[in-house]
């Protein structure tokens, strides 16, 4: 399943939704890669096992799931994970990339790709439908939390 969709972060025509900088944005999709927990609440554990200027690998523990993945970021632009197959966790990835249309017109694009082929997602079109309003919902509630942590001052820098 290939699937993608925007979210608008800052309405440039209601003065009230507090409007965030590229840079805080970014802050809050570093801040979601590097504490998932503050974002999924089912999530046991994440332990950070390797870091570098663009790229960290991560273990997700979920009950007794555990997952490995890497995130890779490119600065101001996206933050990239990739889960590569292990055992019966297939390989996937998930991008959130900020588009900037117009100065100050924010958007998150979330684009999902769980490796797939339009033959296996044909077969599994109920699922995919499922899991698209999942991962909508999900995204929604990452952006509303970014917008809490933007109101306390959160998303000014990355070490408050």
């Amino acid at each position: 399943m290939k699937f993608e969709h925007l979210i608008e972060i800052n309405d440039l025509n209601n003065a009230l939704v507090p409007r965030m900088t590229r840079e805080q944005l970014w802050n809050g999709l570093v801040l979601r890669a590097e504490f998932p927990k503050l974002f999924i609440s089912y999530l046991d554990s994440c332990v950070i096992t390797s870091r570098d200027l663009d790229s960290l690998t991560r273990t997700l523990q979920f009950g007794e799931l555990k997952v490995h993945d890497l995130v890779q970021f490119s600065f101001l632009d996206y933050v990239h994970y990739q889960v590569h197959q292990q055992g019966e966790i297939p390989e996937s990835c998930m991008r959130m990339s900020i588009e900037e249309p117009v100065p100050s017109a924010l958007f998150i694009r979330f684009s999902y790709d769980d490796g797939h082929t339009q033959t296996e997602d044909a077969e599994n079109t109920v699922y995919n439908d499922f899991r698209r309003s999942a991962y909508v919902e999900a995204d929604i509630d990452t952006v509303k939390i970014f917008r809490e942590m933007h109101e306390i001052g959160r998303l000014n820098n990355l070490l408050t």
